[in-house]
């Protein structure tokens, strides 16, 4: 069997990557509940501790993305912060946006300040350009 350079087989992170591409598709069609179950079911492949691979970051930041767009602000914040413990999530700006965002919504604006600052320092206004104008202007530039 071989293994990619992460260590994981090979046939796990093309069916992964298979999955991802299939739950984006399903998200693009705003089917968010098939989506994030396709997500899911992509991270059950990944061996324990799952927080080791870098996929599990992409995997989870595309779950807390749907759980966002469909207003599951709980859920998602969950996903989005267990995120945060993969490889490469820290400095991510996606993620710390999706999370800040999640976090106003449940009204810890401490948190969403943090969160959407860390976007904006990363990656500055335009990661807020497709996004709703409030939580931009929640960061009182």
């Amino acid at each position: 069997m071989t293994a990619t350079e992460g260590g994981l087989p090979t046939e796990t992170h093309d069916k992964i990557v298979q999955m991802s591409e299939q739950g984006h598709v399903l998200a693009e069609q705003g089917k968010w509940q098939e989506a994030a179950d396709t997500f899911r079911g992509a991270l059950a492949l990944l061996p324990e501790p799952r927080s080791q691979w870098e996929a599990a970051t992409w995997l989870l930041g595309s779950i807390g993305d749907v759980s966002f767009q469909m207003k599951a602000y709980e859920q998602a914040a969950q996903v989005l912060t267990e995120a945060l413990s993969c490889p490469a999530a820290i400095g991510n700006s996606f993620i710390h946006l999706r999370l800040g965002q999640c976090q106003l919504e449940l009204g810890d604006t401490e948190r969403a300040a943090e969160e959407l600052a860390r976007a904006y320092a990363i990656e500055g206004k335009e990661i807020f350009a497709a996004e709703d104008a409030k939580y931009l202007a929640f960061l009182k530039l």
